[in-house]
């Protein structure tokens, strides 16, 4: 039996749930994460939560406290309903922004978990994700109601991208209102993107293993990078080869150098900050966008081979044709939304 809980299921998501063909029984339940009443209920009788919800929101268009109720205190309530529930096992879903880049200026290559980065950003995203991270791998080792001992473990994938990712299915759209032009925002990274497939594979090998008292005991309170053999490249170049089928391509116009367009971001925060007490101005990008967007930051996924038993099950060129093929559902549905308003 599988459970899967959100706060509000799209009508295609619960059709795709019901056609489902797979052995095991799946119950979609609508709940909110702050109901902590609710969250005991929904956790009675699971073997395993794997914990993926939170809230995104690099522009700070959001409120903070709303992120960190969400990332951090919903995060504990889940924590204490699976305990109250005597659920044994926990995986998080966390994310490579927990550990950085802190500065475009510093390169991390096949970074690995020894090596212990993590992010100095007080901006709720990696911020909210950090702490309840640290809630999750702390919380290894407690006592269940039933007298039993909780096992839990965190995974951090890069840069998710795949069918209906939020971020490329944005990107998609701007550049379709735009005559098929790409905004180029991250040109001057260097990232191991991951594949949406292989991140979920990860979770649930992470799932057997802390279950499997041969693997168990090396996986309890450990955090894993989740990468796969997509090539180290940039976010713009990502997205091109991603659309280029379909005609998309990168913005060739000159753009602002990397250390301007930071202190350029610098500025526009301290105008909000200024002017925050007579009026709420939204900067276009932040410091910790620019950063984000723009650094060398890649990690390896040997840990995880190692302990977890990883490996791809979805190799670059079969990620690159799925999520193509998903891109071109996005420019077919432009078009009939454009030939509807020409009629």
């Amino acid at each position: 039996m599988v459970r899967a809980l959100d706060k509000v299921f799209r009508p295609e998501t619960k059709e795709e749930f019901s056609k489902l063909q797979t052995k095991a029984k799946v119950t979609m339940l609508e709940g909110d994460i702050l109901d902590a009443q609710y969250l005991r209920r929904a956790c009675q009788g699971i073997s395993v939560v794997i914990h993926t919800a939170s809230v995104m929101d690099f522009s700070r268009v959001l409120p903070r406290q709303t992120i960190l109720d969400v990332n951090l205190k919903g995060t504990q309530n889940l924590l204490e309903a699976g305990i109250h529930a005597s659920v044994p096992a926990f995986i998080y879903c966390s994310t490579v922004d927990v550990a950085g880049p802190n500065s475009y200026k510093k390169t991390i290559l096949n970074g690995r978990e020894e090596e212990h980065h993590e992010s100095t950003w007080s901006n709720p995203y990696p911020y909210s994700k950090k702490m309840a991270e640290k809630a999750v791998l702390a919380a290894n080792g407690s006592i269940l109601k039933n007298g039993g001992t909780l096992h839990t473990c965190a995974l951090r994938p890069m840069y998710i991208y795949g069918e209906r990712g939020q971020f490329l299915s944005r990107i998609i759209i701007m550049a379709l209102k735009n005559k098929g032009v790409l905004n180029v925002t991250g040109k001057f990274s260097i990232v191991n993107p991951v594949y949406v497939g292989n991140v979920a594979w990860a979770h649930i090998l992470a799932a057997r293993g802390l279950r499997d008292p041969k693997k168990s005991q090396n996986i309890q309170g450990q955090f894993y990078y989740i990468s796969d053999d997509t090539p180290h490249q940039s976010y713009d170049d990502l997205n091109c080869t991603l659309s280029k089928e379909w005609g998309l391509r990168l913005d060739s116009s000159w753009s602002l150098p990397l250390p301007l367009l930071y202190w350029l971001a610098f500025l526009l925060e301290t105008v909000s900050f200024l002017l925050r007490p007579f009026y709420n101005y939204r900067p276009p990008f932040n410091c910790h966008l620019v950063t984000l967007s723009n650094s060398k930051f890649t990690f390896s996924y040997k840990k995880a081979q190692r302990d977890l038993g990883y490996e791809p099950l979805v190799s670059w060129e079969e990620a690159k044709q799925k999520t193509s093929e998903w891109i071109g559902t996005l420019v077919e549905q432009h078009r009939e939304t454009l030939d509807t308003k020409s009629q």
